[in-house]
């Protein structure tokens, strides 16, 4: 009974969305896909935060500690995607994503994503890696879920025995994300450092004074960051970085308008990036990564102008392909798929 009623669910997520040959093929062996996994298991890390175990369809590859994968789920009829780095390592046995409620899709993964769950599932991507067999003495700056990428590094030295000589500062509230996991192979590794500050009850925030008292030879190590927005902006050494967002710049002159996405038609204030101003108004474009990367969000330009929110540029030249998650209008603008 369970296999027929998550068939039936799966044909209904399919019958909401379009269809292509290959979605009748993985009605039936769902994991003949490279682009499909299920969920195995789930286990929850913290309030609002939980594991999901997948298993990948034939002929997916392996990942680097590090990168990260576009994850599909049905939300209200339509299948949305949304970007999350892997936790585990490539080494395991098991493919993990630890995902934290954070919007629509990453809820839905959450709290309404049992197991026997079949998902869309990405090729590995990114470069926030660490370079296979270089030898390295790595300094991580990590907060909240931006722990989830060195996660899948540390594992890695673990199980492969070759814990460099790593020192770790983690900033988190409250509630710290595989607290257990990260205090035991402290424990087992001697050259793993590890120093956790809980923001709720300590001050102390991210200055070279601090990382010089806690990593004194932290400017002779190759830095790796990854966090919000503000934990990045205060970082005082250089460092590989790793985003949960687009870095958008302010709009000091924003020219408000008509937005018309296909027959809808939508006020800009000039500010509001396109896909969050669909999405606002009750519409389901296309996305993946929210952040400028993937181009899943990709529109055309009919006429009018937008601005690219990260650098500042204007695009207004018609049959441009512009990205909906990091542009904003600049007066009226008409967009086509």
């Amino acid at each position: 009974m369970k296999n027929v009623a998550s068939m039936v669910a799966r044909v209904a997520s399919l019958i909401a969305t379009p269809l292509v040959p290959a979605d009748y093929v993985s009605l039936v062996r769902p994991l003949v896909l490279a682009n499909r996994a299920r969920v195995e298991a789930v286990r929850d890390e913290a309030p609002g935060v939980r594991t999901l175990v997948l298993r990948p369809g034939r002929g997916w590859r392996t990942h680097r500690a590090g990168q990260h994968v576009r994850i599909g789920v049905a939300v209200d009829g339509r299948i949305a995607t949304r970007t999350f780095t892997i936790a585990s390592s490539p080494d395991s046995r098991d493919l993990e994503i630890t995902v934290k409620v954070q919007g629509r899709v990453s809820r839905a993964l959450v709290e309404a994503t049992p197991v026997g769950t079949i998902i869309s599932l990405s090729l590995a991507s990114g470069e926030f890696t660490i370079p296979e067999g270089a030898p390295i003495r790595p300094l991580f700056i990590t907060a909240g879920s931006g722990i989830t990428p060195v996660m899948s590094m540390l594992r890695t030295f673990a199980l492969r025995g070759t814990m460099p000589d790593v020192a770790h500062v983690h900033f988190a509230r409250e509630h710290v994300i595989f607290n257990a996991e990260l205090r035991a192979l402290a424990a087992a590794h001697p050259t793993y450092g590890l120093t956790i500050i809980d923001t709720s009850v300590d001050p102390r925030r991210l200055t070279a004074a601090l990382l010089a008292e806690l990593v004194p030879d932290f400017a002779t190590r190759t830095a790796y960051a990854c966090g919000p927005q503000r934990l990045l902006e205060q970082l005082p050494v250089q460092a590989r970085t790793e985003h949960f967002g687009a870095v958008l710049a302010p709009v000091a002159d924003a020219a408000p308008g008509l937005v018309q996405i296909g027959a809808a038609k939508l006020r800009s204030d000039g500010r509001t990036p396109l896909l969050r101003l669909a999405e606002e108004a009750g519409l389901a474009p296309r996305h993946g990564c929210r952040m400028g990367i993937c181009h899943t969000c990709d529109v055309t330009l009919k006429s009018g102008c937008v601005r690219d929110l990260r650098t500042g540029a204007r695009i207004d030249e018609p049959g441009t392909k512009i990205q909906l998650c990091v542009c904003a209008a600049s007066g009226d603008v008409a967009l086509s798929d």
